[in-house]
């Protein structure tokens, strides 16, 4: 379905992604900062990246985490409560984990697509409840929050599907990956007790058992996605979409 829709988009394939690292020593896909910033927002793996900065008053969970010394309680409790939203449970349990504290295994809190096409890298992700990210090779990002039916509906299919693929791999125990390159395709796991990933040839990847199904209803996402993108373009809106 990517393939598809890069073939309608005029995007082709290409050698290499617009892959490096920042000034922090994080991937940087993008050439605009402040979307590399929100790419490695997506994978809740750094914890330093949601730290209170400019004197922004602290949310939460902010509190929990960063106050000195941290509540460990708050921060388990907030990782635990099914009503929070996924990336801040995500971002909970790697706390947890990184302090060594227990946490469960295979719990899966979002999932996340990067496809390398003409010009960079196409990244969507799909969180349980609903929210979906999607940044353009361009850097252009779409941001929808829950509520939008359709799209919370196909957000959540996306999740359920890789869940077998979870339940066969095992967490990374190294450093994230730059971003793929050249015809690979990465589907990367935010579980609670790491990022799980799996990665190989587009060709190959469409059609491994386990794989097949997070690729399809990946490709299905973003054409929800583009479709509501276009909607938001054509009548000036700008809550879905942002430059």
């Amino acid at each position: 379905m990517f393939r598809k829709l890069a073939s309608l988009l005029g995007l082709k394939s290409v050698a290499a992604s617009a892959s490096g690292l920042d000034k922090q020593g994080s991937p940087a896909p993008y050439k605009q900062a402040e979307i590399n910033f929100i790419y490695n927002l997506l994978f809740c793996d750094d914890l330093s990246l949601f730290e209170l900065k400019n004197g922004e008053p602290p949310t939460y969970w902010q509190l929990a985490l960063f106050s000195q010394p941290p509540d460990v309680e708050a921060i388990r409790h907030i990782a635990e409560n099914q009503d929070e939203e996924s990336r801040i449970r995500a971002i909970a349990y790697n706390w947890l984990r990184e302090h060594g504290h227990p946490v469960p295994s295979r719990q899966l809190f979002g999932v996340i697509v990067e496809v390398p096409v003409a010009g960079g890298l196409d990244t969507l992700a799909a969180y349980p409840d609903g929210r979906v990210r999607y940044i353009n090779h361009t850097g252009k990002l779409a941001v929808f929050e829950a509520g939008v039916e359709q799209l919370e509906a196909k957000a959540k299919s996306l999740v359920a599907s890789a869940i077998p693929a979870v339940d066969n791999m095992g967490p990374w125990d190294k450093k994230r990956l730059p971003p793929p390159a050249k015809e690979i395709v990465r589907m990367t796991f935010l579980v609670s007790d790491g990022l799980y990933f799996g990665q190989g040839p587009f060709a190959l990847m469409e059609k491994e058992p386990l794989a097949a199904p997070v690729i399809q209803n990946a490709g299905g996402l973003l054409q929800i996605v583009m479709n509501l993108s276009t909607k938001s373009q054509a009548t000036g809106s700008s809550d879905a979409t942002k430059n």
